[in-house]
């Protein structure tokens, strides 16, 4: 899923990886944490992979610098020529951009039903980069996953005590709630 998240934001803006975790804990949520140690290894697999690669900073144009006079004004200026042709930030940081290869890991990614479940969020919140046939797709597989459960949610009321069922009950209307929700996201897509 981390991959699909950071395909995603990446869709939006170049970014460092700084920049990308904060990013990623906006898509994925206050309780979600992406560290550095996941983040970093995951960027180099898509880059190893054509995915993302490191692209040029935006940076302000590099002008001729005058001879200083000092070793360490020479360097400074050496490092600022440096950094304007490495994909590096003002920082020597790496910023990291979405290639062609990307926008269609991404959208399968999307597509791949196996772990809707589990990442439909970031699924839904990045869908846009995909043809309309995907997002509908998605969405049409997510409301059947959930009429699914929602039948089995209602084969449990029966059972247990009051407070057992007053559960049930709440998992009920808010699967209810989801497939209204998604009813509406549907016949929006299908209009488009």
């Amino acid at each position: 899923m981390i991959e699909l998240a950071i395909l995603g934001v990446l869709t939006d803006a170049e970014l460092h990886g700084y920049e990308l975790k904060k990013r990623l804990r906006e898509v994925l949520g206050p309780l979600s944490s992406v560290s550095f140690g996941s983040l970093y290894p995951a960027l180099a697999r898509l880059e190893a992979s054509g995915a993302v690669k490191a692209v040029e900073a935006a940076t302000a144009p590099v002008t001729t610098m005058p001879m200083t006079g000092s070793l360490s004004g020479e360097a400074a200026a050496f490092r600022a020529r440096r950094r304007a042709t490495t994909g590096r930030g003002p920082r020597g940081k790496k910023v990291y951009g979405i290639t062609d290869v990307g926008h269609a890991r991404l959208c399968e990614l999307i597509a791949d039903a196996s772990d809707d479940d589990r990442a439909f969020n970031v699924k839904l919140a990045f869908c846009r980069v995909c043809p309309p046939e995907d997002r509908l797709a998605l969405l049409q597989r997510r409301r059947r996953a959930l009429a699914d459960r929602l039948t089995e949610t209602k084969s449990q009321r029966r059972a247990g005590d009051r407070y057992l069922r007053a559960l049930v009950e709440h998992d009920t209307e808010g699967i209810e709630r989801d497939i209204a929700w998604l009813d509406r996201l549907i016949e929006a897509e299908e209009d488009e």
